[in-house]
């Protein structure tokens, strides 16, 4: 029996590996452990809880005003003990954030083989999304399977040497969770507030957009939320006191914008699934929303997620007032950019990504 060691810390990184712990843990081949590092602390546990997933380890590094060296940092001290003490033939890790690095980088110094899980997403722009571009061609370095949600993924890790038979192109793990999240008969009291209307849902709050970059954003979103009475907004905001500020002070007064706390993942999902489109500076939501057939406006200088801008279900729109503005009233202007976006196909999986994943350790390890 192999002991395979699955850690992440923050609430993206949960939504996607606990489909994967709840497939490894069906296979009676496996020993699995799962160890958070509570990088996210209430979002992380309200996904551990619809997910069912218990961890053997919580290193709880969360505090007030954490900052990347204090995440970093606590994490490497902290799971030290828990690798000495498991000794697991695998640590498997998720995408970008900084647990996933600090993980990957303290596996390779207790000479334990590391799994990357979404590995090969890249800008190439080191500071863009800032620090997870770092991040994930770090862990890249480290890990000894790389397993790759898409075929251009696969082609980055190709293209920076890596071993061709230590990349496995499984589609990406978001796919597989929303099979357990979106319910057809699903109700809200949100969504009865918007009733008849078009939801626009946004999610910003990424690092580098913080300031002028979103007061952009923001600007740009009320605009045509003014122009268009037929919108309500919905904008579950980040618990990040400087995302709130910004976005109070804009929004104010509007009766067709609300900010709400975020959504577990289940409503999240579900809101998804109702609206009409999506505006954001996220990476996962860019794999899940062309799931549901909704169109995604990524307020973001790069993406590394390419595929669906080729598919054509994602727009890259900048993160500049009127490019912004222009690119949101044509989809709500123009039905026929709005069907061809939100038909497009999804380039990221058929939902059996943690079946493959599963049955490729099964037969290396």
């Amino acid at each position: 029996m192999k002991k395979i060691m699955l850690v992440f810390g923050t609430r993206p990184e949960a939504i996607k590996m606990c489909p994967l712990v709840n497939e490894l843990k069906s296979r009676p081949s496996f020993e699995v452990k799962v160890c958070v590092t509570g990088q996210h602390r209430e979002m992380l546990d309200q996904v551990l809880n619809v997910f069912s997933v218990k961890p053997d380890y919580d290193l709880s590094i969360m505090k007030s005003n954490q900052t990347l060296y204090d995440i970093t940092s606590n994490i490497m001290l902290r799971i030290k003990d828990v690798l000495e003490a498991e000794k697991p033939d695998i640590v498997l890790v998720h995408g970008d954030t900084s647990t996933t690095f600090a993980t990957a980088l303290s596996a390779f110094y207790s000479q334990i083989p590391v799994g990357h899980v979404e590995a090969g997403l890249r800008t190439y722009n080191i500071f863009s999304p800032f620090p997870e571009e770092f991040n994930r061609q770090a862990v890249g370095i480290i890990s000894q399977f790389n397993f790759a949600p898409t075929e251009t993924a696969k082609e980055h890790l190709m293209n920076e040497g890596k071993n061709p038979e230590s990349i496995y192109v499984t589609g990406n793990t978001a796919i597989d969770a929303l099979q357990t999240t979106v319910h057809s008969n699903y109700t809200h009291e949100q969504l009865e507030w918007v009733g008849d209307s078009k939801l626009i849902l946004i999610t910003a709050h990424r690092r580098e957009n913080l300031g002028i970059a979103m007061e952009n954003m923001f600007k740009a979103i009320r605009r045509v939320t003014e122009e268009f009475p037929d919108t309500k907004i919905i904008y579950p905001i980040h618990y990040n006191p400087k995302v709130r500020e910004v976005a109070q002070r804009i929004f104010k007064d509007s009766d067709r914008i609300r900010l709400i706390d975020p959504l577990e993942v289940i409503d999240f999902h579900n809101f998804l699934n109702a609206s009409y489109l999506i505006l954001t500076d996220s990476g996962g939501i860019q794999e899940e929303a062309p799931s549901l057939g909704k169109p995604v406006l990524v307020m973001r200088d790069t993406t590394e997620r390419p595929e669906g801008v080729v598919a054509g279900t994602l727009k890259l729109v900048g993160t500049e007032e009127e490019r912004i503005y222009m690119e949101f009233k044509e989809l709500l202007e123009n039905p026929s950019l709005y069907k061809k976006m939100s038909h497009a196909s999804n380039p990221y999986g058929d939902g059996t990504s943690s079946k493959q994943i599963a049955d490729i350790l099964e037969e290396k390890l």
